[in-house]
């Protein structure tokens, strides 16, 4: 079955303008369907099945975008700030005109792995409380890591507002003064890592995010880089 919309959508959806913007380039005979001049931005089109063009430039129609991204220290998980430079500010703007957004936030100081998309349903899927999808942090810790810690947070700690997080599986790296852990939760509290090792007297003091669900930060990819996500990174994440 055909999936039709607006001529005028699809192609605002894709950077050409505003719908006044597009109405005016189609009075100009400037877009095609199918090899057909069409001057009427409101007609219904599968952007999938017919071949438009805008001038010259053939289109490439997507619903939807996936990026992976190593956000950097000192950028905000958010679409937009007046204070401080967003994660969306890092991206190019043939991706910004698909109004992407950061699936969950990482804190100002934290780095690591973070999704960007325009796929509400997804996003909404990765995020549920009720679905309890797995995120795996890096950490350096001050203080002696111990297999105390490991007991406590596999039976689940109590935060210093009364919440019992989810038991989660902490894998102690290295023991030291400044220990060095994996820590994977169940679950996206405000700062809860952070949280969390202050609830056994200690204090994370950097944070790095590795995974979510099933997806990994590609080691490849520099702090402040993206990619798009592959076809089977993106089919084994909706799976």
């Amino acid at each position: 079955m055909s999936k039709t919309q607006r001529l005028d959508k699809i192609l605002a959806n894709l950077g050409f303008g505003s719908r006044k913007d597009i109405r005016s380039i189609c009075k100009q005979g400037l877009v095609t369907i199918d090899n057909k001049v069409v001057k009427s931005s409101s007609i219904h089109v599968d952007p999938y099945q017919s071949e438009i063009k805008v001038g010259e430039d053939l289109i490439e129609y997507r619903e939807f975008v996936y990026l992976m991204m190593n956000k950097p220290p000192d950028v905000i998980s958010a679409t937009e700030d007046s204070r401080h430079e967003t994660v969306i500010d890092l991206i190019d703007t043939s991706f910004r005109v698909f109004d992407v957004f950061p699936v969950g936030r990482l804190d100002k100081d934290t780095e690591g792995l973070l999704l960007l998309t325009n796929d509400g349903q997804l996003a909404h899927k990765l995020l549920s409380p009720k679905k309890h999808v797995p995120k795996t942090y890096y950490a350096k810790v001050e203080g002696k890591v111990t297999d105390k810690d490991i007991k406590a947070f596999k039976a689940g700690v109590t935060l210093e507002d009364g919440y019992k997080t989810l038991p989660s599986e902490l894998e102690i790296i290295k023991s030291a003064d400044v220990s060095e852990i994996a820590l994977t939760i169940y679950e996206g509290k405000f700062h809860q890592v952070k949280r969390m090792f202050e609830a056994v007297d200690k204090k994370v003091i950097y944070l790095k995010r590795l995974t979510m669900g099933t997806l990994s930060l590609d080691k490849d990819l520099e702090l402040g880089e993206y990619r798009e996500l592959t076809e089977d990174e993106l089919e084994s994440l909706t799976n």
